[in-house]
């Protein structure tokens, strides 16, 4: 009797020992009785957080060490016992564990409800005192005011104050640089999140379960963000789970380290989402000459040879300094002399071009004065007593019906004009003259 009361006494103590340090009893789904559709918590994480400050990719570049298809549950703002009370039943029922980050008001009105957390096997975090929306521009005094009231409300409902885990979410996930450096001097882990379903908002308890799958499926692993004090979320949060389940997905806890609890191995790249850039192979730099122009009194002016061919030939069209164009100077020669020799057949040198190869070629088209003075000539008498006789009949026909076309007399028109007037009309017969005659 004394023996078996022995062992029972320690055993006892084993447990107790093992609750009070651990706080996260990992349960599959096997192990869940009376739930056989349970998705169960496949392993347990342990993580320092002075090795990795913060977490969550939507706000910093480093992120849980998941596998692929593996799931961190985490509410805020608990706890609230209407709706908290649901999920922790909810998770309890699927035998899920899950992290809580507790609102220090909330811890201090209902008490009852962080021990309930504690008793399930879940971790427990903070999340300020009040819930202000202001930590982003929040003046360091009112950080550490907001940071340690919380703590030290939520260590208050506590029976066993090591149950608390050093994890911080801010409110709205405002991050600002006053709590980001308070937290970290602390050795208190930030946590953000890798995806979000929305359920803060008045949308409906489906729409957070879409959102939820949708956005994991997306992204195959990470961090969930939920609201325990949520009608919607306690709604949705079974169908969420199932749906996990049927699709492959596990969910993971995760718990600080401690001396007597070491940080579950890792390697630097299993934080990030993507593989760190200096993790990644990359191609060897090429290596390039280096030149030292210390000692040199002047650059050395080129030779002929160097923009020849190794059989000295110099380097045609097409090489590599066939489209370069330079200015020439008066004296081309002095900047670039004659690399060729003279050739001693006269007949393979090509001859000068003579003077009339520049000449320009005379103008055929008379000069516009000699074509105007050429306008300016007397005609023919004939040709002039053809254009009055044109011009009289013109008016003696059209009459007072012409008179609006005038002005598009064009110029040669108006030049025989002045020219018919020059000739003296002929000399008219008076009717009474001839009557004389003919008595």
């Amino acid at each position: 009797m004394g023996s078996s009361s022995t062992i029972g006494v320690r055993i006892g103590g084993l447990a107790m020992l093992a609750l009070a340090s651990l706080h996260v009893p990992a349960a599959l789904a096997e192990e869940c009785p009376g739930h056989p559709d349970a998705i169960g918590t496949s392993r347990t994480i342990v993580v320092d957080p002075l090795a990795h400050p913060r977490i969550g990719t939507m706000q910093y570049p480093e992120t849980l060490p998941l596998r692929d298809h593996e799931v961190v549950l985490t509410f805020d703002d608990g706890p609230l016992p209407k709706n908290s009370n649901q999920v922790l039943q909810i998770l309890a029922d699927n035998c899920a564990k899950a992290t809580f980050f507790l609102i220090g008001e909330q811890a201090r009105a209902f008490p009852d409800g962080v021990r309930k957390l504690v008793a399930a096997g879940h971790t427990i975090g903070t999340h300020s005192q009040t819930h202000p929306l202001t930590f982003e521009k929040m003046p360091m005094d009112k950080v550490q005011k907001q940071v340690d009231d919380g703590i030290a409300s939520v260590t208050a409902a506590l029976t066993d104050p090591s149950a608390l885990a050093p994890f911080f979410r801010v409110p709205g996930l405002l991050r600002g640089p006053n709590v980001e450096q308070y937290l970290g001097s602390k050795g208190i882990q930030i946590w953000s999140a890798d995806f979000l379903a929305d359920d803060w908002r008045h949308i409906s308890s489906a729409k957070v379960y879409d959102l939820a799958i949708k956005r994991l499926e997306a992204r195959h692993k990470g961090i969930l963000l939920l609201h325990d004090i949520q009608a919607r979320t306690a709604a949705a949060l079974p169908k969420i789970l199932h749906e996990m389940k049927v699709r492959g997905y596990h969910i993971v806890q995760v718990v600080p380290a401690t001396p007597d609890r070491p940080a579950t191995p890792t390697d630097p790249q299993d934080w990030r989402e993507h593989p760190a850039p200096e993790t990644l192979p990359v191609a060897e730099r090429p290596k390039f000459p280096s030149f030292v122009f210390a000692e040199a009194e002047q650059l050395v002016a080129p030779v002929a040879s160097d923009f020849s061919t190794p059989d000295g030939k110099l380097l045609l069209s097409g090489e590599p300094f066939d489209r370069v164009k330079r200015p020439m100077q008066n004296n081309p020669a002095a900047l670039w002399p004659n690399p060729v020799p003279p050739a001693e057949d006269a007949a393979a040198i090509l001859p000068a071009p003579s003077e009339t190869v520049f000449a320009m070629p005379e103008k055929t088209q008379p000069p516009v004065q000699a074509a105007a003075a050429q306008t300016n000539e007397p005609e023919p008498p004939a040709a002039a007593a053809r254009a009055g006789h044109r011009v009289a009949v013109g008016r003696l026909g059209h009459g007072r019906g012409n008179q609006r076309h005038a002005g598009h007399v064009g110029k040669s028109g108006k030049m025989q004009q002045a020219e018919a007037a020059k000739i003296t009309p002929r000399r008219q017969v008076k009717v009474a003259s001839l009557k004389k005659r003919e008595k």
